[in-house]
Order: C-alpha cells, then structure tokens, then sequence
C-alpha cells in the first residue's frame, strides 16, 4: 500500500473555514459546498467546465436548492495534491487529474496503460462498469476518506504535440524534451526515447515557449485552452490514452445527509457526466480543425506507426507497473476489464 503523502495543515486554514458547516453533520443541508478543477470558466475551450457547470444547476434542481455548488476553475483553490488534502479534511467536491489522486491511490496509474480502448464506448464502459475501477474507488475510500464519484472527459483521447519536428513514429521522439503531467507520462516518453520532465499545468505554456520543454501531451480541447498552438507548430493525433479527470468529494460529507438527498445528487452527476460526455464526443472534430487553422501541422500515424506505439509503449508502461510495486491483480483485473487479457500471456 502506498504510504500517505504528509500534508500541510496551514494550507487548509481557509477552507476549513469555508466549509465549518460540515461539522454540523445532518446539518449540510441548504448550504453551499465547493467545487474545484482545472481550467478556465470557458465551456468554449474547457470541458471539464461545461461539466462543472451542468452539475451546478442540475444539483440544484433536483436537491431542490438543499446543496448549492459553488464553481473554483483556474486551480483557484490551490494545485492539485493541496485541493485533495482540502477534499480529505474539508467538505468540498473536486474534480483531479491522475497527479491528484495517484499519490493516494498509485494503482490509478493501470487505467491509463496505452491503447487500452480504441474509442469513447470502450473507454465508458471500462470505468462505469469494471471491476477495476470499482476498487479504485474503494480504495480511495479506505485510504483518504474521499468518494470516487465520476469519471469526467477532458475533451478526447491524448495527443502529442511539439515544435521541433513532425511526430508520426516514436523514433521521432529521440532527444526530445516533453512535459510530463505525473510520472507515467515520463514512462511512457522514455520509452520513445525522449526525456520527460513533471510540470504543473498552470506553468506549462511558460515551460513550453521558454524551451524548458519541447512538447506535451493533451487532447486538443487542453492545447486550446492553453493557447498551446502559440507555442506549438506540431500535432500528432496517435490517441494512446483516454483523457480524463475524476469527480471527488469528501465521504464524511456524502455519508451525512440523508438518503434521500444522496439519491439526487447522484442523480444530478450521472446526468451531468452523460451531457458532457455528448458534448465532448461532438467538439472533437471541430477542436482538431480550430488547431490546423491556428497553424499547427496535423500528423495522422498510420495503423503501422500506431503499432509502433503500441508496441513500445504497452510493455514499458506495463515495465513501469512492476517497478512502482502495484500488485498484479489490479493489472490483471483492468486488462480483462478492458477485454485486453492477451496483453498478460
């Protein structure tokens, strides 16, 4: 089990005193409840924002103004290990990329092995039906005391971009300098034979048009709304991994109120997820084509490239697995969840 990461408890001062209505317990009840995430209010460019804000009115409604959503975007309420500290100890939701919940629950790194679904149905059905996901969930529960309460698309599969060369093939990789959300990214960019360095998001773009990095990997609705393309002149669209975030919120907090209230809240996030997820699926195209008109060189791998991905990158993420300690079972539950068992023989 991954030892828990020590926080600080300065850090939680104001949000301990935005949510001091949480220690009334039952009491929550017609009362505000925080929720963070990433990106700016824009549902043009951020779809973890059209999500955030379809949840807001749709809580609203159906708890019938008992919970009222207040919406923090811009990682206004801190990066994304200290709004999981807040979501631990304060009652607040949070919508988390892999570098805000893999240091509570490491095993959160096996969803993203590369080339595990071939489209947005796979993808769907791997986290709202599988065995794997669901002890993630249970996981995170046990170990934190958070809720695993949705998974939420970010705007399509991951795609890489750069400005030194045209990418179609991981030879292309070689020398290259990539910004790494969390530690599996750099996996997977050594494997190409490039060096990967972690950066937090908000410092990207910087890193980027500085040089501290060459490249990063996102969906596009990502390199919109960071204005990547400004600092970018490459895309390439391998798709090797589902890009998504994950709505949490604080256990004690959802244990508190009452039957009743819990059912339509979480009828309020299933709804809100199925319309971003239409949403998402339909802006794809038209991200991609927003891109080339800002400049950017398209590269579409053929399927003989994409099997060079996928022949690296497969067994030296599933290397990397080994090499963090996470025990074969969850690799094992997630590979036959996805129908992908053959990767085991």
């Amino acid at each position: 089990m991954l030892a828990q990461p020590m926080f600080t408890p300065k850090r939680l001062i104001s949000a301990c005193l935005i949510g001091s209505a949480f220690m009334a317990g039952n009491t929550l009840a017609a009362t505000t409840i925080n929720l963070s995430y990433n990106g700016a209010p824009d549902p043009e460019k951020n779809a973890v924002h059209v999500f955030a804000e379809n949840l807001k009115t749709l809580v609203d409604e159906k708890t019938d103004g008992e919970i009222q959503l207040a919406l923090y975007p811009n990682s206004m309420l801190g990066e994304e290990q200290e709004r999981m500290e807040q979501t631990m100890n304060t009652p607040m939701l949070n919508v988390a990329s892999f570098a805000g919940v893999s240091p509570l629950v490491d095993e959160i790194f096996v969803s993203a092995i590369p080339f595990l679904f071939d489209d947005f149905e796979a993808a769907r059905s791997f986290f709202d039906e599988g065995e794997y996901w669901q002890e993630v969930g249970n996981a995170l529960q046990e170990r934190a005391g958070i809720d695993m309460l949705a998974v939420v698309e970010e705007g399509g599969f991951l795609a890489f971009t750069n400005n030194e060369t045209p990418i179609s093939h991981p030879d292309d990789f070689e020398g290259l300098r990539f910004r790494a959300m969390d530690p599996s990214q750099v996996a997977l960019y050594e494997a190409f034979g490039a060096s990967g360095t972690p950066i937090p998001w908000t410092e990207t773009y910087m890193a980027l048009r500085t040089g501290v990095a060459d490249g990063q990997m996102n969906p596009p609705m990502y390199i919109i709304l960071g204005s990547l393309y400004e600092v970018q002149d490459y895309l390439t669209l391998a798709n090797i991994q589902y890009s998504n975030q994950f709505l949490v919120g604080n256990s004690e907090m959802i244990a508190g109120w009452d039957d009743e209230l819990r059912s339509a809240f979480q009828e309020a996030v299933a709804e809100a997820n199925h319309n971003a997820r239409e949403h998402n699926e339909e802006q794809v195209d038209s991200r991609i084509a927003y891109l080339e008109e800002q400049g950017m060189e398209v590269i579409r791998p053929s399927e003989e490239e994409l099997t060079a991905f996928r022949e690296i990158g497969q067994p030296a993420y599933l290397e990397w697995l080994e090499e963090r300690d996470i025990e074969q079972g969850w690799i094992d539950m997630a590979l036959e969840d996805a129908g992908m068992s053959a990767l085991l023989d």
